[in-house]
């Protein structure tokens, strides 16, 4: 039976994972307190504890405007934890799943990201998140880095549930409008990571499946929008009596430690065509909120 390990179960991302890998194999799910990314000894030996057959790591520092005051914190956590994940699979013979963002990119380019596009980040986050994915490039091991973007859930910390909140606390919002992306709910990416699973556990040689598919590959929702739209629909589907009037600004009037990308639409034609298609991000949040 395969062992899989999970990181970062409380996390969004994590959460769905747990739920969505059941039957897959046996689900090692940890959180903070059982594996901290930022103690690189706790991580190596919990891996020499588990020995895993394959690694999922959703965890992540994702405080993107703190991690301006704590690039140190944000490498550990984000480039330096997952090379060590990456060298302890390697002795193990383990596979390795890795989640990445948008943010590798500086979003001056006009159309979709492609997987092979130069990157070059703006923020530390973004930074941070890089190396996480050369290191792991790095090691040589079997694995599949899953860039995704602007992810949301109805729980924990994210802008729906922020927006939720303030729709019913303040008269206005005031939204940034110039900003592009794809709004990806985390149990599409959790869905789409246990399909994948499946796909492997199912293969008459995993290891050359694994050889073959090896790489990097952008997972979001399918289409394109703005902070200020995603809010619009948000409101929309909620079935809240008093909602807050919406004015949208640009990136210039809400400025932010961290710099953001004006476009991270990624192309998610090389996932869909090796393992399997991705939904509307309307049809999602739609799904998300019901």
């Amino acid at each position: 039976m395969t062992r899989i390990l999970l990181t970062g179960k409380t996390g969004q991302v994590g959460y769905e994972l747990e739920r969505s890998l059941q039957g897959l194999g046996e689900i090692i799910a940890l959180d903070r307190s059982q594996m901290d990314l930022a103690n690189l000894d706790q991580v190596r030996d919990v891996i020499r504890q588990i020995k895993p057959n394959l690694i999922i790591n959703p965890a992540a520092y994702t405080a993107v405007d703190k991690a301006e005051s704590e690039p140190d914190l944000a490498m550990r956590i984000n480039g330096e934890a997952p090379g060590v994940m990456a060298e302890e699979a390697k002795k193990l013979g383990a596979a390795m799943i890795h989640y990445s963002t948008d943010y590798v990119f500086d979003g001056t380019k006009t159309t979709p990201y492609l997987e092979t596009d130069p990157t070059c980040p703006i923020n530390v986050y973004g930074v941070t998140k890089l190396a996480g994915e050369q290191a792991i490039q790095a090691a040589g091991i079997p694995h599949l880095i899953l860039r995704t973007s602007w992810v949301y859930g109805m729980r924990g910390n994210n802008f729906l549930c922020t927006i939720l909140r303030l729709a019913q606390e303040r008269e206005e919002l005031r939204i940034v409008a110039d900003q592009h992306g794809a709004p990806t709910w985390c149990r599409t990416i959790a869905d789409t990571t246990a399909h994948i699973v499946a796909l492997a556990k199912g293969a008459q040689d995993a290891q050359e499946w694994w050889q073959e598919r090896s790489g990097i590959y952008h997972l979001t929702a399918q289409g394109q929008t703005t902070w200020f739209e995603f809010t619009q629909a948000i409101l929309e589907n909620a079935a809240i009596a008093k909602k807050s009037v919406l004015i949208p600004i640009t990136t210039q009037e809400y400025p932010l430690p961290a710099k953001r990308p004006t476009y991270s639409i990624l192309s998610c034609e090389r996932l869909m065509n090796t393992f399997c298609g991705l939904p509307e991000w309307e049809n999602a949040l739609r799904l998300c909120q019901n």
